[in-house]
């Protein structure tokens, strides 16, 4: 595959992939976008890794669905290579579940599709396999209401995150296990599950995933920690200009 700039966490001794991390670990994904956009015209790997970017942007804001779009269709358009074409099909079915789970618009057969496209397209030890595993446990748990299948397909995940060192991965399969948990009633699973996930954030500096993060373990504490936590996830969301825009809805008025 092409040069990558290593969008879960930034690390090694290239500069770009390090100034793209910490623009994406603070909410600024179009200015994280900016940086690849020459390369992007000519590069497919980076061309979607820019469209993950801006896709990432529409389910944190709930905006930007054009620029997103127009994106994918550049990286698709480059991409030959089965795993760089397995890659864009990942971010489009990401895209199609984001603009489902949001209301934004019913796509939830294109997201089931692209995802299965890219299933098709990945080797099964490839890096790109995990992240691919996590969506489809989205789609499960979300658009299908299976935690059954999501969970397998979470640990699925987990295990290849672990393997191929994807911290910033494995806190969001932390925190998605945990969440299925503490549905059945699992409290003490989901405090470790939620609580490995903020430290790991924390540990890779994503900040715009920190109120998101503190409001989950929130939920698996007893008072008087829960309102402490809701009261710090409140102060990142107020601090990153309220994003993810979903999690308004579940913090404590300001």
């Amino acid at each position: 595959m092409s040069r990558s700039v290593r969008l879960d966490h930034g690390e090694g001794e290239d500069p770009l992939a390090r100034a793209v991390w910490r623009l994406r670990s603070r909410g600024c994904w179009e200015d994280a976008a900016a940086l690849l956009s020459a390369d992007a015209a000519q590069d497919a790997e980076v061309a979607v890794e820019r469209a993950a970017l801006l896709v990432e942007r529409c389910l944190f804001t709930a905006a930007g669905w054009a620029d997103a779009e127009d994106a994918l269709r550049n990286a698709e358009a480059l991409a030959v290579a089965d795993e760089v074409r397995g890659a864009a099909a990942c971010a489009r079915g990401h895209l199609a579940y984001a603009s489902t789970v949001l209301g934004v618009r019913d796509r939830a057969d294109e997201a089931r599709a692209a995802l299965g496209r890219a299933a098709a397209l990945l080797p099964p030890t490839a890096p790109g396999r995990a992240l691919l595993d996590f969506r489809r446990g989205l789609v499960a748990e979300h658009l299908a209401d299976n935690p059954q299948a999501a969970r397998a397909a979470y640990r699925r995940a987990h295990a290849g995150a672990t393997a191929h060192n994807n911290a910033l991965l494995c806190s969001f399969t932390w925190r998605h296990l945990a969440g299925l948990a503490l549905r059945e009633g699992e409290l003490t699973e989901a405090r470790h599950g939620f609580a490995e996930s903020l430290r790991l954030r924390e540990e890779l500096g994503y900040l715009v995933g920190m109120a998101p993060a503190l409001a989950a373990l929130a939920d698996a504490e007893p008072e008087p920690e829960a309102s402490r936590l809701r009261a710090e996830a409140q102060r990142l969301f107020r601090l990153l200009g309220g994003v993810p825009t979903w999690l308004e809805s579940q913090l404590p008025a300001a």
